[in-house]
């Protein structure tokens, strides 16, 4: 059995997308995913599965879309993959949670480095403070002013990507709470 971590998009925001987090473990674990465990209401899952990252993404968009008529992005990390990803960290000194954010992404976009330097000349021209820096299917986003005002995060944000890439952003504290998670 391999673990996984999976983030789910746009689960339980804004009163969209309601999908009770017990209601999802049950219905996971009814398609063959064991040791289900969420965190917070917003789409964050660890499990366990035979199946590859893929697969266990179909398995939960196919579940929330026949179970909870709800279509949404699922980005899936095998345990490995998460941990390394979380360790190559560019903003190690930031321990604020408000400050720190991370674009979780299906795969890294071909774009990458152009898009992510046109967001942070968008935000230098606002006098903003963030950066961001791409490591693999990540973009880590130190915003000292928080993300609400942010134009880097707004040009980097999930709701950006393309489609195919599919993508979620959560903060520090979220993904710290993962790693233990996955303990």
């Amino acid at each position: 059995m391999r673990t996984h971590i999976a983030l789910l998009r746009g689960i339980n925001v804004g009163g969209h997308g309601k999908v009770p987090m017990a209601d999802l473990r049950r219905v996971l674990g009814e398609r063959g995913c064991a040791d289900v465990v969420t965190h917070i209401q917003s789409g964050n899952v660890a499990l366990t599965s035979p199946a590859d990252d893929d697969e266990v993404a179909a398995t939960i968009a196919a579940a929330l879309l026949e179970e909870f008529d709800i279509e949404r992005p699922v980005v899936v990390f095998g345990r490995a993959d998460y941990l390394t990803a979380v360790a190559a960290n560019p903003f190690p000194k930031v321990t604020d949670p408000k400050q720190l954010h991370v674009l979780f992404r299906a795969g890294p976009p071909p774009d990458d480095h152009e898009r992510i330097a046109a967001a942070l000349a968008a935000e230098r021209a606002k006098d903003g403070r963030g950066d961001a820096v791409a490591r693999g299917r990540t973009v880590w986003l130190h915003l000292p002013d928080g993300l609400g005002r942010s134009e880097l995060a707004t040009r980097i944000s999930a709701r950006t990507t393309a489609p195919d890439q599919g993508g979620t952003m959560r903060n520090l504290a979220t993904v710290r709470k993962l790693v233990d998670l996955l303990d």
